[in-house]
């Protein structure tokens, strides 16, 4: 929420830039950022990452692939494919499978717009990382980019499979506060699929900081579902999805990912 409290991040930051610690391993001051991206904050988040690339020697991968991140919640397309240029390669040589694997996410993410099959398999390669390592956090970020770029690459099957992955992962985990983005991505592969009803409800949640800035392709399928549905109607559904706990609205998702399968499924029978 915009009026999130970042004072940790600042204090945890004055701390890092004070000197009187051991410097952190794998450039980790770049997760503080991400408090400045769940406020609402990005640009705060593309400061940190080039203060401390610039503060240090090194390949420094991790910071590098945090500002191709960074950068892309703010809206700097082309700055952010910049930044992750050297990423692919960075991860094909580095040993530490968390740091491969998150290389591959900002690559993925960086590029998903200019070259969407490159980023899908950059996603599948970091995916795997992830899952061979034990790494879940990972390999829900990765399963939630490779669903809308599954629909992107005309993939809705896989869209589907890849976006339950990452509900269930982040709701197994507690992960509450990251499943607005996947139920953005779950709003818009429903859209794609022409279920508004079901994509209306599960949009209420991609309003958040954090959901706008990871997935913008939301405004779009809101806008859509507004006009299709009405602002009646799409209200009516925002608020019934405002209500439900997070035990009933993973049920609820679940239950729209199956009939959404066998939809899929009845079609191609019948073509």
């Amino acid at each position: 929420m915009p009026g999130r409290d970042v004072s940790p991040a600042d204090a945890g930051l004055a701390i890092v830039d004070s000197g009187r610690y051991d410097e952190i391993p794998y450039d980790g001051e770049c997760w503080l950022g991400g408090v400045y991206l769940s406020a609402g904050q990005p640009e705060r988040w593309v400061e940190v990452c080039r203060n401390m690339i610039g503060r240090h020697s090194g390949a420094q991968t991790f910071a590098h692939a945090s500002l191709a991140l960074a950068l892309t919640t703010t809206g700097a397309s082309d700055e952010a494919m910049a930044a992750a240029k050297g990423l692919l390669a960075a991860a094909d040589a580095i040993e530490n499978p968390n740091v491969a694997s998150y290389a591959l996410l900002a690559y993925g993410i960086a590029n998903r717009y200019a070259d969407p099959v490159t980023a899908y398999e950059s996603h599948r390669r970091g995916a795997k990382i992830a899952y061979d390592s034990g790494n879940r956090a990972l390999e829900s970020y990765h399963a939630g980019n490779l669903s809308r770029l599954a629909v992107t690459l005309g993939e809705p099957m896989d869209a589907l499979d890849y976006v339950t992955l990452a509900i269930r992962r982040f709701y197994d985990s507690g992960s509450f506060s990251l499943m607005p983005s996947a139920y953005a991505v779950l709003a818009s592969v429903l859209h794609q699929l022409g279920q508004y009803e079901p994509a209306a409800t599960f949009s209420a949640f991609a309003t958040t900081p954090f959901a706008l800035a990871t997935y913008p392709e939301i405004h779009a399928t809101v806008a859509h579902l507004r006009e299709v549905l009405g602002e009646e109607r799409y209200q009516s559904l925002v608020s019934a999805g405002e209500s439900m706990t997070n035990a009933a609205l993973v049920t609820y998702a679940f239950e729209q990912i199956d009939q959404a399968r066998a939809h899929l499924l009845q079609s191609s029978e019948s073509s």
